[in-house]
């Protein structure tokens, strides 16, 4: 077994791209074989500097990519941050402290640069707290009974006088990344989308390989013509034995901008016809679609799980960068056993705006990095996590402070996988 001090950590080259792709499929368990149209599309993916790999002598067996992105803080506010992605330990060397490597050399990177945040989709539960992440957002799908639904299967318009069309994907790529910056821009825990983000979803590159099958898009324009609502769906061919259709159709993903939008895109979803199902994609937890239903239980939850990591690499950054309903002020003390932005704060925050100042005051609240990051976008109570022993008062009443400063009314959600 190669000792991990004689295994290299180090950024790849173009030249060990193919090597690198090999590990990284490997390590999601995928066929490892890459094909030559594959690599060409995932080359767009390539920075230099930001993809990372361990080599056992020529082999490449742990595989790492950041790339800049943005986060929106509560209030609405664009944070900067390390988006890591495409992290992979081939099951021959897992153990041997690879991604804490590749991990502690990206964070300090992040840092240095001035990024506030770095984020991530965790396939696994217990990897990322030890690094300083924390789950701060949560995605729920529902899967939708149709015909208990009790919408009239006859509706064939929004009623306040909007429309819905079916569109192409350059009516997408064209109209699609306007009505997402507002989304974005309104809803804490999104993240920002670059163009490959909207050529991949409409088939111009193709980065997995596997054949592109067009979905059916559906544009939601409001009375006045604005455009305000946006899905992407599919759907199987599935028929009973009395020749009686029991198709579904899946979101990949569903923008909406107002709350009309919403209600007609999930109105016209449940209204297709031979459409007996309606898998509703990742959505927000307290999102609309139950109660826009006549009858809520026809939506029945079907997956419910954390999305978005979120590692503060900035504190007072991070904090002065939100914005806060109520008045007061807190000390606050931050853990950090990565050592990038541990110590004691004190935040004082109100509707005009925060300072988050060091402090030698007695702390009131202590708490791991990890912790606050749900804190930071509203979706945690501090009073949960003290009664779960993952914060502590110092002083009390302390956490229930932290929850009317922090707490937000609407509950954030981050619509995109990384």
């Amino acid at each position: 077994m190669t000792r991990p001090a004689d295994i290299d950590v180090r950024p790849i080259t173009e030249a060990e791209f193919p090597d690198w792709h090999r590990a990284l499929n490997t390590g999601f368990l995928m066929p490892p074989a890459v094909t030559a149209e594959q690599l060409e599309a995932r080359r767009n993916l390539f920075v230099p500097g930001r993809s990372a790999g361990a080599f056992d002598g020529e082999r490449c067996v742990a595989t790492f990519r950041s790339f800049d992105q943005e986060i929106t803080a509560v209030g609405g506010a664009l944070v900067r941050a390390d988006a890591i992605s495409n992290v992979t330990v081939t099951a021959t060397h897992r153990r041997r402290g690879l991604l804490t490597r590749m991990m502690a050399r990206d964070l300090a990177a992040a840092k240095d640069r001035g990024d506030v945040v770095a984020t991530l989709i965790a396939a696994e539960y217990p990897i990322y707290g030890r690094y300083g992440f924390g789950p701060a957002t949560t995605m729920t799908e529902w899967t939708v009974d149709v015909p208990r639904a009790g919408l009239d299967r006859r509706w064939a318009a929004p009623e306040d006088g909007g429309r819905i069309d079916l569109v192409d994907g350059e009516d997408v790529r064209k109209l699609g990344p306007e009505l997402h910056e507002r989304l974005r821009r309104a809803q804490p825990g999104a993240v920002s989308r670059a163009e490959l983000w909207w050529l991949t979803r409409t088939g111009v590159l193709n980065l997995n390989g596997s054949p592109w099958t067009e979905p059916f898009y559906a544009l939601y324009r409001s009375a006045d013509g604005a455009v305000e609502g946006l899905a992407a769906y599919k759907a199987d061919d599935h028929w009973g034995d009395a020749k009686q259709p029991l198709n579904t159709a899946t979101v990949d993903w569903l923008l909406a901008v107002t709350p009309a939008a919403e209600r007609a895109l999930w109105h016209y979803l449940c209204s297709i016809d031979w459409v007996m199902t309606v898998k509703s994609g990742w959505r927000s937890p307290d999102d609309l679609l139950p109660h826009l239903l006549p009858d809520p239980r026809a939506a029945r939850i079907t997956t419910q799980a954390d999305w978005l990591w979120v590692r503060i690499l900035d504190v007072v950054r991070a904090l002065e960068a939100r914005t806060y309903e109520g008045r007061g002020s807190l000390v606050l003390e931050v853990v950090d056993r990565g050592g990038l932005t541990g110590g004691r704060w004190r935040l004082e925050a109100g509707p005009d705006g925060a300072a988050c100042t060091p402090t030698t005051e007695s702390a009131q609240l202590v708490l791991d990095v990890g912790e606050l990051a749900p804190l930071w976008l509203g979706d945690e109570s501090a009073v949960r996590l003290a009664a779960l022993g993952r914060v502590r008062e110092e002083r009390a009443g302390a956490a229930r402070v932290a929850d009317a400063l922090l707490r937000t009314s609407r509950r954030p959600w981050c619509p995109d996988m990384f």
